[in-house]
């Protein structure tokens, strides 16, 4: 197309305006005539791209929303409320390097909150849920049983362990971080416990039975347990309906949260110093070290 059509094309059209430029009698017909013929040339190329571009935002404008993104989107605009705030209170800026306290806290807020995005997009799309259930980050399963436990703190709280089987490989490690879609669509916290006790053994032998493939009909499934611990209200007693109940119709789906991409440090064996801040023990201005309170002075 280029050396076909738009390098001719190109050739016209600075062939007018030199004729323009010169004086020529009907050069100007002549640009005009030129001007658009490399337009429509041009159009017919970016056209179609331009077209379908718009026929997908279409497309995307007509399908449902995630459940869960009205509540992000409330957030982000809080979020951004108290930014608003902040400036027209006349507070200043953010320093260009935070202390080590606010820069973990800044960093273990985004990795939460990145964890919790990509555990939504999961639950709001099958596609999405269907890739993580593959690659063993989440796993969908029947509740079999659900027994009460609470919390050892002053205030106990609800921490019910539910016993889940599902035809899954899950890959988890103990207490690894799960998150499942509650009846009303809110988001609820879990992690990991580990397998169900076996039963004694009765003394009776086994059936034994033929391996069964990954994938195949008839994949033997497995059980594991999951401590819920959140999303059930601030009582001692668990909010109605915010505990899955065993032999329901239905799956408890459940995804397993990513973890954080941490940027690779070009120096990984040494710690991160703050320059503006000198190691080591500090003298006061009367000359005298300060009183040990039984740590390390920086």
């Amino acid at each position: 197309m280029d050396n076909k059509l738009l390098t001719p094309a190109m050739s016209r059209y600075d062939a007018a305006r030199s004729e323009v430029t010169g004086g020529v009698a009907d050069g100007e017909a002549r640009l005009r005539v030129a001007e658009t013929e490399l337009r429509e040339l041009i159009a017919s190329q970016l056209r179609p791209t331009w077209d379908a571009l718009w026929r997908g935002v279409d497309l995307l404008r007509d399908l449902p929303e995630g459940a869960r993104v009205v509540d992000r989107w409330k957030r982000d605009r809080w979020s951004y409320t108290a930014h608003r705030d902040r400036v027209r209170a006349g507070e200043p800026p953010q320093p260009k390097r935070d202390d080590a306290v606010t820069a973990a806290q800044k960093l273990a807020a985004r990795e939460t909150a990145q964890a919790q995005l990509d555990a939504q997009e999961a639950l709001d799309d099958p596609l999405v849920m269907a890739g993580r259930r593959l690659s063993g980050e989440a796993f969908a399963g029947e509740v079999t049983e659900v027994e009460m436990a609470w919390s050892e703190a002053k205030v106990p709280r609800p921490r019910p362990l539910v016993t889940v089987r599902t035809e899954d490989r899950p890959h988890l490690a103990e207490r690894a971080k799960l998150y499942r879609v509650m009846d009303d669509g809110r988001t609820q916290t879990a992690e990991f416990v580990g397998e169900p006790e076996e039963p004694e053994d009765s003394g009776e032998p086994e059936e034994s039975a033929e391996p069964v493939e990954a994938g195949e009909p008839g994949r033997a499934s497995v059980a594991f347990v999951v401590r819920l611990t959140g999303g059930m209200g601030r009582g001692k007693e668990p909010e109605p309906g915010s505990v899955p109940r065993a032999g329901r119709p239905g799956v408890l789906d459940a995804v397993r949260a990513r973890p954080a991409r941490r940027p690779r440090s070009a120096r990984p064996r040494e710690h991160a110093v703050d320059p503006r801040r000198p190691a080591g023990r500090r003298r006061s201005r009367t000359g005298s070290r300060p009183r040990d309170r039984g740590g390390l002075s920086v």
